[in-house]
Parts: C-alpha cells; structure tokens; sequence
C-alpha cells in the first residue's frame, strides 16, 4: 500500500476530472475531502469510461489517525478487486 499526498504529486490545482482520469490510469483509489464536486465528477468518470478504481470520502472532522486506521483495515481486509467503481465514506 503507497499513499501519495496531492501536493507531492503536484495535483494540488489539478481540475476533480483530471485527477480521477490519473487515478484511473494508475489503478490507485483516491481519499478526498470533497463531498461536493467529487462525486459528482465521479459518476461522469464512470460514465464515460466504465470503470475506475474507488473513490473515498474522508470527512474534515475526521482524525487522521482514524482515518489511518480505517485505510489500513480495508487495504488488509480486502483486495484491490473489490474496490472498483464505487464510492464510499470513512468511517466505514
């Protein structure tokens, strides 16, 4: 399991589309803040192209540290072929 901050990968002011469009083609799930545009943004993905990777929600008020944990639970609880196309909120 690797994660990549958005500013590490310089996708800081990247537009919601382009981001998911890279996750795609990295097979990687993004965890987002942004309960507003980014499923909505999502969706249109799948329409347009079938499938992605997950998309995670990660509430503001959330502790990191929980939200650490919950990652950590589904990446030794599950494989990465169960989280396609879907879209879900921590905590699980």
């Amino acid at each position: 399991m690797d994660f990549l901050a958005a500013g590490d990968a310089d996708l800081t002011a990247v537009p919601d589309p382009a981001v998911l469009a890279l996750a795609a083609e990295h097979d990687c799930i993004i965890v987002f803040h942004d309960f507003q545009t980014m499923p909505r943004h999502f969706a249109a993905f799948l329409r347009a192209h079938g499938s992605s990777p997950d998309l995670i929600l990660a509430p503001q008020h959330l502790a990191i540290g929980e939200a650490i944990e919950e990652l950590i639970l589904i990446w030794a609880a599950s494989e990465a072929e169960e989280w396609k196309s879907g879209i879900h909120t921590l905590p699980l």
